[in-house]
């Protein structure tokens, strides 16, 4: 399970990268609801990227591997549609992005349901 403490930790010092940079970078340059989607996706970056390294931490000492391993790999997937799409949507106004979103907030909600579960069979 190194491997979540890893992706959590990088994902971690792109959600603070990418934060600054739509603080600082985007704020002339986006409107007020584009940098608002923005937002949006930095702060889910970032509770995810702590769920992975939660995952990492706490993997070991519950007996559901595969489990743990699923919510891993669909924590991770979920940063990359969700909060990925949120950032080229806001960036590109690609509206059709909009409709990849959904799909990485339901990678979230299997994630932390599959946690739940590995835990209360520990």
């Amino acid at each position: 399970m190194k491997i979540f403490l890893i992706i959590g930790a990088i994902n971690a010092c792109l959600a603070v990268g990418l934060g600054a940079f739509g603080a600082h970078g985007l704020e002339s340059r986006l409107s007020e609801r584009m940098l608002e989607t923005f937002k949006t996706g930095v702060q889910y970056h970032m509770y995810h990227a702590l769920g992975l390294i939660g995952i990492a931490l706490v993997a070991d000492k519950l007996q559901s591997a595969g489990l743990i391993n699923w919510a891993g790999w669909l924590m991770f997937a979920g940063i990359i549609l969700f909060s990925g799409s949120l950032y080229v949507l806001s960036l590109s106004g690609i509206k059709i992005l909009g409709a990849i979103t959904p799909l990485g907030g339901l990678a979230f909600i299997i994630a932390w349901i599959l946690l739940a579960v590995a835990t209360f069979k520990m």
